[in-house]
């Protein structure tokens, strides 16, 4: 997310925090530690992950321990980075609800169709010549292409599934990203896409989703990939173009899908997929080394009972 140019010293301010580096350091976005360019304010509150953050392309690291300070970057050091990026989401996103049907901010091109209950949120943009089936909710700051068809009940924006697991709450990590739809799209009932944390979900041109199917925070989905009914695909996972998944096919995050592989039904998936390939069980592998296990399990109990004779 973009926010108008603070230095250092105003954010350090606004959080009643110490910092580390020059005074008039610039400050231009908040993002997550994914997506993040220079410029970006990016938070981490484990050692696990201060490398990744500290070497990263973000130009300023919230963080809750003072460590040396990387040339050209700077450190705001606070007791808790998770809360304190949560206040400063909250001061620079307005994320307001309408009580309108189609909020005066939405631009809805023509030719577009929007069927009883649709909703549109604040700086909702979609194209010419689509279609929304009746209760299609998108949220503030959605974009959608042209010829794009989206059928009843889909939710397109929603929060991202993302807490941080306290003594005896779980405190959640306030949403500020957008879903971008490209063109000639098809998604189908029920279908919830969750907007990313600080970036987008993306969904590339002519790609088909059937119902109810999930796709989490920052994923980005390349062009005519088909996915059949159940799918449910975890947040920050990249799936290159013309992938599919059939039927309750389940991805875990932060993987990456090659370019024309093919998961098979109820297949859940936990490592990269290389371009090309079939992969099929859980955890899935490839198809033609999974059904050769299934046959030599199927042969267990034949195998068992000549050892006892």
């Amino acid at each position: 997310m973009k926010i108008p140019p603070h230095t250092l010293e105003d954010i350090a301010r606004m959080l009643h925090t110490e910092f580390i580096g020059e005074a008039t350091h610039p400050i231009t976005g908040l993002n997550e530690i994914h997506i993040v360019e220079a410029g970006d304010l990016v938070f981490v509150d484990h050692p696990k992950y201060y490398e990744k953050a500290l070497l990263s392309e973000a130009t300023t690291v919230l963080i809750n321990k003072a460590i040396e300070c990387p040339p050209g970057k700077a450190l705001i050091v606070s007791d808790d980075p998770f809360r304190d990026y949560n206040k400063l989401v909250t001061h620079f996103y307005s994320g307001a609800y309408s009580g309108q049907k189609k909020t005066v901010e939405a631009r809805v091109g023509p030719d577009t169709i929007l069927m009883p209950g649709v909703y549109l949120g604040k700086n909702v943009v979609i194209g010419n010549n689509c279609v929304l089936h009746p209760n299609v909710v998108v949220y503030d700051n959605c974009i959608i292409g042209n010829d794009v068809i989206i059928h009843a009940n889909t939710v397109i924006g929603s929060d991202a599934f993302y807490y941080k697991k306290r003594a005896t709450v779980l405190d959640k990590l306030i949403s500020c990203g957008r879903v971008v739809i490209h063109d000639k799209v098809e998604i189908g009932s029920c279908c919830t896409i969750d907007r990313g944390v600080s970036g987008d979900t993306t969904i590339g041109e002519g790609t088909k989703i059937d119902n109810q199917v999930q796709i989490g925070h920052d994923t980005v989905i390349g062009m005519r990939c088909l996915f059949a009914s159940g799918v449910g695909i975890a947040g920050v996972c990249v799936i290159e173009d013309e992938v599919t998944l059939w039927g309750q096919v389940g991805i875990k995050s932060d993987v990456r899908l090659g370019k024309g592989c093919i998961i098979l039904a109820q297949s859940g998936v936990g490592d990269d997929v290389p371009p090309g390939k079939t992969w099929f069980g859980s955890p899935a592998g490839e198809a033609s080394e999974k059904m050769k296990e299934l046959f030599l399990v199927r042969r267990i109990p034949d195998i068992l009972e000549r050892l006892n004779k």
